[in-house]
């Protein structure tokens, strides 16, 4: 049964397609018989979590159903360079014509899976969760948080609808910490509760009101080891702001539950990745 995700994904495919392709592709149809038949192969060129072949297969045959797709390596596996992790084959107009959207996903997946893996493992032997944020490309989110699971990561809430998350705006026109709780326990009892806090003052008027997860905002090293000690237990803590891999082991050893990452999605840098046709018909 198709379920709203696979719609979502279904979408963005034939969008990147008629993006890019639109009436037809004039280089691809001038250059190569209508009848030409080719495979290839799709090759990693470094080291890294492969994620999104499922997306690239969709893509090459929505365009063209007659494309064969075989994958050598499943989602969420890491490969090595130089590794083959899938073979194609079909008319040379479509491989071609489909090529650049299906490596535009399953490029950027990658490196939104390796990136999120990479963090993951800094903080292995914690309790810590790696969460991904909002900072998603736009049109894009469902298949960036896919890879940030397939890294090994978590999501934190899809958007606006599924979560509540009570941040410095929000607090200012509420009219405080406290009060901002109480109207969102009070209008949706059932939904879950995050709010976010600048220093121990405001953390201490955050767990007065008992939030389900309170978000630990551009706190340094020493801070958070304090609201740590200071909530003992009592409340989940979210650590955020400006993590690298060069910081999140040294927080995640604070005891903080969770730490949320923007760059996994917002900087992420594509996985080299190629499709080599073969030469001979």
């Amino acid at each position: 049964m198709e379920t709203e995700t696979t719609r979502d994904i279904t979408q963005i495919i034939k969008q990147a397609l008629e993006e890019d392709i639109g009436a037809g592709d004039l280089t691809g149809n001038l250059i190569i018989p209508d009848d030409y038949i080719t495979s290839g192969t799709i090759i990693v060129k470094e080291d890294g979590i492969v994620a999104g072949l499922d997306v690239a297969m969709q893509t090459f045959t929505t365009y063209d159903e007659r494309v064969q797709f075989t994958q050598y390596r499943r989602d969420g596996t890491q490969v090595n360079a130089g590794t083959v992790i899938a073979h194609i084959e079909g008319s040379g107009r479509s491989l071609v014509a489909a090529e650049r959207a299906a490596l535009n996903f399953l490029q950027r997946m990658s490196g939104i899976a390796t990136l999120t893996n990479k963090f993951v493992q800094k903080v292995a032997g914690t309790k810590v969760k790696i969460l991904d944020t909002r900072k998603t490309a736009p049109g894009l989110r469902v298949l960036d948080k896919q890879a940030v699971r397939l890294g090994g990561g978590n999501n934190h809430r899809a958007g606006l609808f599924d979560m509540i998350l009570i941040k410095e705006n929000h607090i200012v026109i509420a009219g405080g910490i406290e009060e901002a709780i109480t109207r969102a326990r009070e209008k949706y009892p059932d939904i879950e509760i995050e709010i976010e806090v600048k220093n121990l003052d405001e953390l201490k008027q955050a767990l007065a009101g008992k939030p389900d997860r309170i978000l630990l905002d551009n706190m340094d090293r020493e801070t958070l080891k304090e609201a740590v000690r200071l909530t003992n237990g009592s409340i989940p803590l979210e650590a955020s702001g400006n993590i690298t891999l060069d910081t999140v082991g040294d927080i995640a050893q604070t005891g903080v539950d969770f730490i949320s990452v923007g760059a996994l999605t917002h900087s992420v840098r594509a996985l080299d990745i190629s499709l080599l046709l073969n030469t001979e018909r």
